[in-house]
């Protein structure tokens, strides 16, 4: 092992963390972005590369002869054409579970926004908006007590199991659906009564849209999810519903949840991922009414980027001593 190479290293490490740890292993080249047209010169000979968001084509791969490892910073590693990295000898990791905390954290975080506009208000207040009010209080829009309303988790993976925890210490009820729990319902396995023992409440996905105050979307992005949230799937909601997205951007129709914004069917959207990143300013939800959106920065915590580089670290570690973990199946 000559080198290590790391193509995209900022956004995990933009200066608050250190790389020393992986000094041991060999010698560490850290770029903090690559564009394509330089990927090749960058890589050279190295036979370990870590990446984030840097992609791994099968025409790319088959010109980096001496890659042995390709560690992904990041949970998802759909960047990586793993088929064409796995015929090619070449043993592909992820980080699972990292940001479970934190993404539980933005997700209340954004409902909390949705339901008390917190955000909204200070900047009003700041602008002079209270000092002008002849009341004790000022208030502009409506504001939601969350105690009693029900919230649907599409997806009921350990970010969303951690989401439920917090949503019912607010008083919530709490609806979950999944694929495995979509199966179970229509085998007879679960009963639309059913619930994971701690107060949670399994539900198809209609019957989900059709009860939630609130829906938070915590599903990979899959050629069944893609486009979840659509003209066809709003209709089936409730007047004035909330949505969340910290999962992945394109789970969201975006025009169709603008459209939906702008007619007042919903009543709110909150999302930390879009379709596109960094958006193109034509992005109809930039301009849509109720839409907060903040940029990708649910796994942004110093915290949760150090979990992130320890189990990059770990990761290669185990491969480096021939029992390699959390390798992309």
């Amino acid at each position: 092992m000559n080198k290590i190479v790391v193509l995209d290293g900022y956004t995990a490490n933009p200066g608050d963390l250190s790389w020393k740890p992986f000094e041991e292993f060999c010698e560490i080249a850290v770029y903090d972005r690559t564009p394509e047209s330089e990927i090749l010169s960058r890589i050279g000979d190295a036979e370990i590369v870590l990446t984030n968001k840097t992609p791994f084509t099968r025409r790319l791969l088959e010109n980096l002869p001496n890659l042995k490892y390709l560690g992904a910073m990041s949970t998802g590693y759909n960047v990586i054409d793993v088929d064409a990295a796995r015929e090619l000898g070449v043993t592909v990791t992820f980080v699972p579970e990292y940001a479970t905390y934190a993404t539980a954290q933005m997700t209340i975080a954004l409902l909390l926004e949705l339901s008390n506009q917190a955000g909204r208000h200070n900047r009003l207040v700041h602008e002079g908006g209270w000092a002008k009010s002849v009341d004790f209080c000022f208030t502009s829009g409506p504001l939601t007590e969350l105690c009693q309303k029900t919230l649907g988790l599409v997806g009921y993976g350990k970010i969303a199991r951690r989401v439920a925890v917090i949503a019912q210490a607010l008083g919530m009820k709490v609806l979950a659906t999944s694929r495995s729990i979509e199966s179970r319902l229509l085998s007879g396995e679960y009963s639309p009564d059913t619930s994971d023992g701690d107060g949670v409440y399994y539900a198809s996905f209609d019957t989900l849209l059709q009860s939630s105050d609130v829906i938070s979307f915590h599903c990979p992005l899959t050629p069944e999810t893609r486009g979840l949230v659509n003209r066809q799937t709003i209709s089936r909601m409730k007047d004035r519903v909330f949505l969340i997205n910290t999962s992945r951007g394109p789970v969201f129709e975006e025009n169709d949840v603008a459209e939906a914004l702008n007619s007042g069917k919903v009543a709110g959207v909150a999302v930390d991922v879009l379709s596109a990143e960094p958006p193109s300013a034509d992005n109809p939800l930039l301009w849509a009414p109720n839409c907060i959106i903040t940029p990708h920065i649910a796994w942004a915590p110093k915290e949760t980027r150090q979990r992130l580089l320890d189990t990059v670290y770990n990761n290669l570690q185990n491969f480096l001593s021939g029992t390699p973990k959390n390798v992309v199946s």
